[in-house]
């Protein structure tokens, strides 16, 4: 209901002039053609992937009475993923003209419509993970076999992990292609401004803004929702002797406390015409942060027993999730050493620009690594200290348990950080119809501070995703090992043995060889992953770029203002360039953990491959672990890989842009000058960086998680 009440505030809202209104029409029309065409390409795939996973499941014994309901929830994830990310598309396509004409009389107003239209977008992302999860616990039993239930849930998590993966790449190769088409041959060849309505490319560029950040991000939000609360629903099955029922539905609860905090964070973000509008955003971050931190304490209350080092656990998540923020403003806004140090290089060419950004960006890892390790120390002691006295629980699952509260901690506020990462390109698009309307100087002053906070909140909201993500990580990590062990379990007691008390599958040797292969393999997927992303953007834009030319060439009057340029040609070409190259990358994101796990399964025996792991005498020849020790060595190191290298991406391609934005402010000759033409080359670099290649490592860190969680079964 709040989520059609801000939706209805903000299409009630003023549209503006004629002019206004052709433009904005443009963007949507482009936006819709570009999602209709990626989600039936997704949807495709979706449907051969579950046609695959169900052959797998039925024709392995173990596996086929859980058939039909993991692939039932692979589907519901994959379209609840795929509905989330439309929602974020098709609200700020429209609020980005509500939010450029309420600009001609008040910022205020025009941040607040921006603000809103990004609240739909958290509040149906975060509200669809809790629906899906529950609907489907509910409906597959949950109630009288909550233990068993909840390891068939893992096709949901896995559904909205593959469509998230999709979305955010051929969002994030559209977006980039057309930036950096736009950007070469406008601003650098032919020296016109950014958005001006003679670029052929600049409709292409404000779509990208709506597919990338807002479909692409909705999609990977959802995705972290969805497959963090199985995993900590699975580490709260491990626990059911202590809190029954409670502990496993814990983490819903928490994403029912995320919708309401978030809500009134929402409704509280204003001020004077003069504030800036960070400090509002800002404001409604802390008190959705507060008011989640009420609702937490309230759950520990009721769900947990009054386990008050729990709460600890939950509030190291939420400072965690500040820190992360704080440290990602730091490399990414222009007030800091990092940014200005690029922008100071800038005088002395491209080359110095880069290599100073490369320094910048291989230098960011490093704190939100000590934060995420202090993190996840604090939080396993928290949950040691919280279930001391819980008797027949290994201290392991205790601590595990702990890790998983934080993780639910960071993401208590995960709709407000949601609807803040689509109000940066709801404002950059607003800035782009000002500009093409020519409307006052004054009004894009307006759109400027805006869409000045819409680029600190895009750069944090990344932060925020990866912090997350790696918390999640570790969670989605222990929930494998924890399914790993309830199959083998399950095996042996079928053949009348039982495991001796206290054995689990967390004593994985890094010494054994599919150990060590596998994490070679884990540690190389992320690199060839973000290559060819990378690449993705870089062929996309080069046929952006010879569009561009080519207009520019057979059209003089486009420079003279005579004449309009075809944007829908761009438009069209970006788009079949951007799903053309998603393809690939996902694909083999999906294989790689499938092809691992089965091939070590079977080639154990051949190649006298012996498991790290100590198995009772009569044992060994009723399960096999050699294949699920290799997957989990690939996902734990492609993890660490991933998150090292998604921070070096984000953060060095936002320090890059706000470089080239300091530049652009006046400092080192301004636009125009030799440094500014050097920072648009850099920018160039960071683009593919932290808006295609970085985002989607978040979703590939989650998507191999999920892909072994449901396909843990094939691997013993």
């Amino acid at each position: 209901m709040a989520a059609l009440f801000f939706a209805r505030s903000v299409l009630a809202s003023d549209q503006g002039s004629p002019e206004m209104q052709h433009i904005a029409r443009a963007i949507q029309e482009g936006a819709q053609a570009f999602m209709g065409r990626q989600y039936k390409t997704i949807a495709l795939m979706a449907i051969a992937i579950a046609v695959i996973l169900f052959a797998g499941y039925w024709m392995y014994g173990p596996t086929q009475p859980m058939a039909l309901r993991v692939v039932f929830g692979f589907l519901v994830g994959a379209a609840c993923s795929g509905i989330s990310g439309y929602t974020g598309m098709f609200v700020s396509i429209r609020a980005n003209l509500r939010t450029a004409a309420a600009a001609r009389t008040s910022l205020t107003r025009s941040l607040q419509l921006a603000l809103h239209g990004g609240a739909v977008t958290g509040l149906v992302v975060i509200g669809l993970a809790l629906l899906g999860i529950g609907i489907l616990f509910l409906l597959f039993g949950g109630l009288s076999q909550p233990q068993a239930v909840v390891y068939q849930l893992v096709g949901f998590g896995f559904g909205a992990s593959l469509v998230a993966l999709f979305a955010q790449l051929g969002g994030g190769i559209y977006t980039k292609a057309a930036d950096v088409g736009a950007d070469l041959v406008g601003k650098v060849e032919a020296g016109i401004p950014e958005d001006d309505p003679r670029n052929p490319a600049v409709i292409a560029d404000l779509v990208g803004d709506n597919v990338g950040d807002c479909a692409g991000r909705g999609a990977d939000i959802f995705e972290s929702s969805a497959a963090e609360s199985v995993g900590a629903m699975i580490l709260g099955a491990a626990l059911y002797p202590v809190f029954g029922i409670k502990g496993i539905l814990f983490p819903l609860i928490v994403h029912a406390v995320n919708i309401v905090s978030s809500i009134i964070g929402v409704a509280v973000v204003g001020g004077k015409e003069s504030d800036d509008p960070m400090h509002s955003l800002n404001r409604g971050y802390y008190v959705t942060s507060l008011l989640a931190l009420a609702g937490f304490a309230l759950g520990v209350h009721f769900l947990l027993d009054d386990r008050w080092w729990l709460l600890g656990a939950g509030v190291v998540g939420i400072i965690t999730s500040f820190l992360f923020v704080s440290i990602t403003e730091y490399y990414t806004e222009t007030r800091y050493r990092p940014v200005r140090s690029i922008a100071e290089a800038c005088q002395t060419g491209p080359a110095t620009n880069i290599i100073t950004g490369l320094a910048v960006g291989m230098e960011t890892p490093a704190l939100p690594v000590i934060v995420i390790s202090a993190a996840l120390l604090l939080s396993y002691y928290c949950g040691v200290r919280g279930l001391e006295d819980a008797a027949g629980i290994s201290d392991y699952a205790k601590g595990i348990y702990g890790t998983a509260i934080a993780t639910m901690g960071m993401l208590s506020s995960a709709a407000y950080i949601l609807a803040m990462d689509t109000f940066g390109p709801i404002t950059d698009n607003a800035g782009g119809i000002v500009e093409m309307s020519n409307q006052p100087h004054e009004v894009r002053d307006r759109t400027d501070r805006l869409d000045a906070a819409g680029n600190t909140t895009k750069a944090l909201t990344k932060g925020y995703a990866i912090g997350s993500a790696s918390l999640a990580a570790f969670l989605l990590f222990s929930a494998y090992l924890e399914t790993i062990k309830e199959i083998v379990q399950r095996r042996v007691e079928g053949a009348g043995l039982h495991l001796p008390p206290g054995w689990d599958f967390s004593n994985i040797n890094l010494a054994g060889i599919p150990v060590f292969v596998g994490a070679l393999l884990g540690a190389m997927l992320t690199y060839i992953f973000s290559s060819m992303a990378i690449r993705a953007v870089g062929r996309a834009a080069e046929k952006v770029i010879e569009d561009v030319r080519a207009q520019f060439k057979e059209n003089p009057g486009i420079m003279s203002g005579t004449s309009r340029p075809d944007y829908g040609r761009c438009v069209h070409i970006v788009t079949g360039a951007a799903l053309k190259e998603m393809i690939m990358p996902g694909a083999i994101a999906v294989l790689m953990p499938v092809i691992i796990g089965v091939s070590f399964r079977h080639l154990s025996t051949r190649f006298h491959l012996k498991s790290s792991i100590d198995l009772p005498a009569g044992m060994a020849g009723i399960v096999n672990l050699s294949g699920a020790e290799s997957v989990a060595a690939f996902l734990m190191v492609g993890t660490i890989s991933g998150i090292l290298l998604a921070m070096l991406m984000n953060n060095g391609g936002g320090a890059w842009d706000n470089a080239k934005k300091y530049i652009e402010s006046g400092h080192y000759g301004g636009k125009g000058s030799d440094a500014h033409k050097a920072a648009v080359v850099g920018d160039t670099v960071g683009d593919p960086f932290k808006d295609t290649a970085g985002p989607s490592l978040h979703v590939l860190i989650k998507l191999l998680a999920t892909v072994t969680l449901v396909l843990a079964p094939l691997f013993v």
